[in-house]
This record gives C-alpha cells, sequence and structure tokens, in this order.
C-alpha cells in the first residue's frame, strides 16, 4: 500500500509568523493535531499539538505571544506519495517521529500519520500476504516457455518424520 492511499489530505497550513494561538484555533477547528509552516508557499515545518503543549503551554507562556517559527520542528521530513507504507513506519522509527509531511516536487500533498498506517494496517498485512503467496504458488516460465520456478515446496526436500 503506498503513502497517497493512506495519507490526510485536509492539511493545517500555517506560516512561521502566526501566533501559536492562531494555528491551534485552525488545527482543532479541522480536528487535525498537526499543522504544516510554510516558507514562500513551500512546506518547511510543521508543529504538533506536542509542540504547543510542551514548549508553550508547560513553559508557561501565552500562546497568542509565541509564534509558530519559535517552537516548529525543522527539517520538515518528507515523503512521497508513491512510497510504501512500511517505508514511512521505518522513516518515523528513524527520526522519532509520528507524522510525515507527504511532498512531490516540492509541493505539500498531504499528510500522513502513525495513527493513518496503523488504520490502515490489516488492509495492507492482507494485500501483502496476498501479493507473497501468490508469488510463492504461482509458476514461472522464461520466454521460451520452460518452467523456471515452482512453489517453494516443490523446491525443497520433504523430511518423513517417523516414530
Amino acid at each position: 500500500m503506498r503513502v497517497a492511499e493512506a495519507m490526510r489530505t485536509n492539511v493545517v497550513l500555517t506560516d512561521g509568523s502566526a501566533s501559536v494561538a492562531e494555528a491551534s484555533m485552525n488545527m482543532r477547528k479541522k480536528g487535525e493535531g498537526c499543522a504544516i509552516v510554510l516558507r514562500e508557499g513551500r512546506p518547511f515545518g510543521i508543529v504538533t499539538e506536542r509542540d504547543v503543549t510542551w514548549k508553550v503551554a508547560g513553559e508557561g507562556l501565552d500562546p497568542r505571544n509565541v509564534k509558530i517559527a519559535e517552537i516548529m520542528s525543522t527539517p520538515l521530513i518528507t515523503i512521497d506519495p508513491d512510497t510504501d507504507l512500511m517505508e514511512a513506519v521505518k522513516i518515523m522509527k528513524q527520526h522519532k517521529i509520528r507524522r510525515l509531511a507527504v511532498v512531490r516536487d516540492g509541493n505539500l500533498r498531504g499528510v500522513v500519520t502513525a495513527a493513518d498506517i496503523a488504520r490502515n494496517l490489516e488492509s495492507y498485512l492482507d494485500r501483502e500476504i496476498r501479493h507473497t503467496l501468490s508469488d510463492l504458488w504461482s509458476p514461472r516460465y522464461s520466454p521460451e516457455g520452460r518452467l523456471t520456478r515452482t512453489s517453494r515446496r516443490s523446491q525443497t526436500k520433504a523430511r518423513v518424520i517417523s516414530s
């Protein structure tokens, strides 16, 4: 399954000069846990609920007086929409993050979250298992029509266990 099939497209966008209060209100209105920060129309950073909680509220700061640029995370970790979901998981694990901006040619396409991946996991695994099993059990023929690969079962020696 590709990232494009699991990502959210209803993304909250903000500018680094916006206040945390303003961005937080927009995130709440759209029911999203993050906002992508744009610089000159291009994705540049991300601000999350956790950033607001830890860097603003947890420090006793007034969100109306704190700018997004002061608390956003950069560099923005991105992924292409055609990337496999398992690769997205690896990137999240490597960077210890739960959200990836989905970007192609410098243009934001959406956001994929760990929750999005979890929601799509069952259909992803079902698809992968079916693909693997069909590959294991399907005979393969060369262009000349010769059998080049059969199932693994026919390629292994049978073991008989007797009492």
